[in-house]
């Protein structure tokens, strides 16, 4: 069981109010995203979940308990993958559970036996350089999702803007697969983008935050049941969501 909720986080850098009273919730193997323009404070507003700031105001609860301001209860990916490259992936994928105290033969053991899941099979002694794109997203995916399950983990992982810069057919393989992976894995992922076509195929709700301070204006409920179908892009249900969420989002 994982659960995530914030109430009322306003954050301010220089008295400049940049967050505005932020509620959002994130309950067990959902996948919610945060979808607005640049600049509506979507990455400080990770940042205050993950305890790497404080707020001025508001709160942040995990599971019922509270843990503004606490770093390390949450597993936090970047937009880059941050993957050291003089380190084997095995020996990146393993590195939080060493960080939090795990012998080093022991948090290899365990990062190996998630290999399978991650179609991340045969790359344990290759380095970062010799990845695809893709394949490097998998690593990071995999090492962030190991943070969540070390021993103040919690099975809810930040994820901003993950894909980003991978093409479009890859992002669309790998949208599959992580569906999937959080199914089996019964992980919680709360993620940030920019591009509505993807917070529709992948979340089960999308906060939309927008403005100068950023305030959540809407949430939106998406009904199609996972795993969705292969043209649900394609079709009248998809481009209604995308039409409403435009509208919402004053950018036509």
């Amino acid at each position: 069981m994982a659960e995530l909720i914030t109430k009322n986080i306003t954050k301010r850098f220089d008295g400049k109010t940049i967050l505005d009273g932020i509620s959002i919730e994130v309950h067990d193997k959902e996948l919610v995203c945060l979808l607005g323009v640049s600049g509506a404070g979507k990455t400080t507003l990770f940042n205050v979940i993950s305890g790497l700031l404080k707020p001025e105001e508001g709160s942040v609860f995990l599971n019922g308990k509270e843990i503004t301001g606490e770093a390390g209860h949450i597993s936090y990916m970047l937009q880059k993958d941050l993957l050291l490259p003089y380190k084997t992936v095995l020996d990146n994928v393993a590195l939080p559970l060493i960080i939090q105290g795990e012998k080093k033969k022991k948090a290899r053991q365990k990062a190996i036996s998630y290999f399978k899941d991650f179609g991340l099979e045969g790359t344990e002694d290759k380095y970062p350089s010799q990845l695809s794109g893709g394949m490097r997203q998998r690593t990071a995916l995999l090492r962030t999702y190991l943070f969540s399950e070390s021993k103040r983990g919690t099975g809810i992982a930040l994820l901003d803007e993950p894909f980003s810069a991978l093409d479009t057919i890859t992002k669309s393989s790998i949208h599959e697969w992580y569906l999937d992976v959080m199914e089996k894995i019964h992980l919680s992922t709360i993620f940030i983008t920019h591009d509505i076509d993807e917070a529709i195929l992948l979340s089960d709700r999308i906060y939309l935050l927008t403005g100068k301070p950023g305030q959540v204006t809407d949430e939106i409920i998406i009904e199609e049941p996972k795993p969705r179908r292969k043209d649900f892009n394609l079709t009248e249900e998809f481009l209604s969501y995308k039409k409403k969420i435009i509208e919402k989002l004053g950018t036509i």
